[in-house]
């Protein structure tokens, strides 16, 4: 995540921020512009961007912060009650009868806004159902059913990601992750691995790298239910961090992937937060301090690089959690056998970016 700071007053902003703490000025992110910008209203619904970039072309805000869990604009072009860039994938909402869904649906809606983000980012290609019925990417933020007869799974099938709204809140989540033993489990984390399906449709099935990536994460064609059945029900194995991320990519090829995929997203997107904010992390394992490691970490940094940042970094992160008594950020060790699975997801992906799909 970029550093952004207030073209009135200069404070700094988060990205979920909506108003400027220290100049009151109303702030909206122009996906666009991938840049969060304070805003003057024109007087007719529509807001005037203080972005330079921006060139003072009036916008209008998603139809979705209406209800408070969208800041993103839309272009002047288009209607009023139209959805911005991330919020047009939205199939499905929680159910806003229910209590206390909004706030989920809220929480749902920053960690989707912050995998938008890292697409725009990463200028990677992606397609709404409206453009692609059968393969487009869409979400649905599904409720259990009150009577208790089933539970929403949360999962990805042909470009629906389905999210259970019950993940946002936050005993659930913790429950689980202790009970499946994850180092993670955030909603932030769901996106980002349900995505990582989504991009092997299109960029490995759909993109002639079948062969390229079966070496690497092997066949995927074995049977996924029976794979996952003999995952739950196996003992553990003391060795499994040589060549997995995380115990979950052990299960299979496209969980593999999936988990890979996400963990790629977790280094660049926070690595980009480090350079940004200019932080020194000390001498890297191989090479310079993160403080004289330029470039940008979504399309210009080398693997090599991206990985000599981010290694002293964790050091840092997880020192600091340790000062207050917390466990540690990064619990993983990037051995050579996930350092080449990331490596081929890297060049995935710059692939995909030099395409301009």
């Amino acid at each position: 995540m970029r550093r952004f700071s207030c073209q009135s007053c200069g404070q700094l902003l988060s990205f979920e921020n909506t108003v400027c703490g220290q100049c009151n000025s109303i702030l909206g992110f122009l996906p666009e512009l991938v840049d969060m910008s304070a805003l003057v209203a024109v007087g007719d619904g529509s807001w005037r961007p203080l972005a330079p970039l921006a060139h003072g072309r009036p916008r209008m805000f998603c139809a979705n912060n209406a209800y408070d869990v969208c800041n993103w604009l839309v272009s002047d072009s288009t209607p009023q009650g139209c959805f911005c860039f991330a919020c047009q994938f939205n199939r499905m909402i929680p159910n806003l009868d229910t209590p206390g869904n909004l706030e989920r649906w809220r929480k749902l809606e920053v960690a989707k806004h912050r995998l938008c983000y890292t697409i725009l980012r990463l200028k990677l290609p992606v397609r709404t159902r409206l453009q692609d019925p059968l393969h487009g990417l869409a979400f649905d933020f599904l409720d259990d059913p009150a009577d208790g007869s089933s539970t929403v799974i949360t999962g990805h099938s042909d470009g629906i990601i389905t999210i259970a709204t019950r993940e946002a809140d936050d005993a659930y989540r913790e429950s689980m992750r202790v009970e499946l033993g994850e180092y993670y489990r955030t909603l932030l984390g769901h996106f980002r691995h349900e995505i990582g399906h989504y991009y092997w449709n299109v960029l490995i099935r759909d993109g002639g790298r079948l062969d390229a990536c079966r070496a690497v994460f092997g066949d995927e064609r074995q049977d996924y239910q029976s794979a996952l059945a003999t995952h739950y029900n196996r003992a553990l194995v003391d060795n499994w961090r040589d060549d997995f991320v995380s115990l979950y990519a052990t299960s299979h090829p496209w969980e593999d992937f999936a988990e890979t995929w996400a963990h790629y997203f977790h280094i660049v997107s926070t690595l980009e937060t480090a350079l940004s904010y200019e932080l020194s992390a000390g001498p890297a394992v191989h090479g310079e301090a993160l403080s004289a490691l330029h470039g940008d970490p979504c399309t210009q940094m080398s693997f090599e690089n991206i990985i000599n940042a981010w290694v002293p970094l964790t050091y840092v992160v997880n020192g600091l959690n340790r000062s207050m008594g917390l466990s540690d950020f990064y619990p993983f060790v990037l051995t050579r056998g996930v350092r080449a699975k990331l490596g081929f997801i890297h060049d995935v992906i710059r692939d995909a970016q030099k395409k301009g799909f």
